[in-house]
């Protein structure tokens, strides 16, 4: 396993894990005052790191091209993104977003493949068709489409376009800038649009009522899923393509459903175990073979 593997499994456990973290948050603290506190935190973060290292010379050498291309990525990678996952959690079960994000993979390789980026070779299809046959396995049997979850079901949908738009977007700025640059940059400007759109939303809040631990899983959520996890995603990007970084992601739902389960007392069952081993045999048929 290299180094740049590692790197990808925590990625994944540590957005299993934001699913529960942003659940248990959302219980006192409003979701527009909390996704737009984290989003300013991992942009400050960001912009620092930018700032105090050699790539802020960087930052006169883009073109009017590359901030066209920042605008655009920050509009779907972050704005909306965003929007719709943390809207989408509050409204729907771990184990329907679980899901649902899950086909993010699918949707990348066939957008990749759609406008040529990469070619998907038969037996990498053979490995996403086993992971997706596990991830059914996983929490497949328990979804839940009633009327309580379908909006909920809906914007986690949504939030998988705009996540692969994204991933697939950036791999021509990509080619001519670093990861760190170009999600730090896109990240800022979505962002910030976040905060000035729901501004009025968020004047309303009362701050005083969230509490302590809740503040402490939102800094979580921003450092880990958003700063760390964040940069990960785009090193794979960079480096392995979008159909084969994104494969990483058919193990969110087994790392959520774990933390679910000893966090939000959710049962474990016999075929989610089954299914688990399913994902990992796609996963390593689809990073490794060649």
């Amino acid at each position: 396993m290299t180094l740049l593997d590692f790197l990808l499994l925590l990625m994944i456990v540590i957005w299993g894990a934001n699913f529960s973290i942003v659940k248990v948050a959302l219980r006192d603290f409003p979701e527009i005052a909390f996704n737009a506190t984290r989003l300013f935190v991992a942009m400050t973060v960001y912009l620092a790191v930018i700032v105090a290292t050699p790539m802020r010379s960087t930052l006169r050498t883009l073109t009017r091209r590359d901030w066209v291309e920042l605008a655009f990525l920050g509009s779907i990678g972050t704005f909306l993104y965003q929007f719709c996952f943390v809207s989408s959690v509050k409204r729907t079960s771990v184990a329907n977003g679980s899901l649902i994000i899950g086909i993010s993979p699918i949707v990348i390789a066939l957008m990749s493949a759609a406008v040529g980026h990469e070619r998907i070779r038969p037996v990498r299809w053979l490995g996403i068709a086993v992971a997706m046959f596990g991830l059914y396995l996983v929490v497949g049997h328990g979804v839940d489409l009633s009327e309580q979850t379908w909006r909920g079901d809906a914007l986690m949908m949504a939030g998988v376009i705009c996540w692969s738009t994204y991933s697939v977007a950036s791999q021509s700025i990509l080619k001519r800038h670093d990861p760190l640059l170009v999600i730090g940059l896109t990240f800022s400007i979505g962002a910030t649009l976040y905060v000035l759109a729901l501004t009025p939303i968020l004047i309303a809040v009362d701050w005083r009522a969230i509490s302590g631990f809740s503040w402490l899983l939102m800094l979580t959520s921003a450092l880990l899923a958003l700063n760390l996890s964040y940069w990960i995603w785009y090193t794979g990007l960079k480096k392995l393509g979008g159909s084969r970084t994104s494969v990483y992601s058919y193990l969110t739902p087994v790392v959520a459903m774990i933390v679910a389960a000893v966090w939000l007392a959710e049962p474990i069952a016999s075929n989610q175990i089954a299914g688990a081993g399913a994902i990992f045999a796609g996963l390593l048929i689809t990073r490794f073979v060649k």
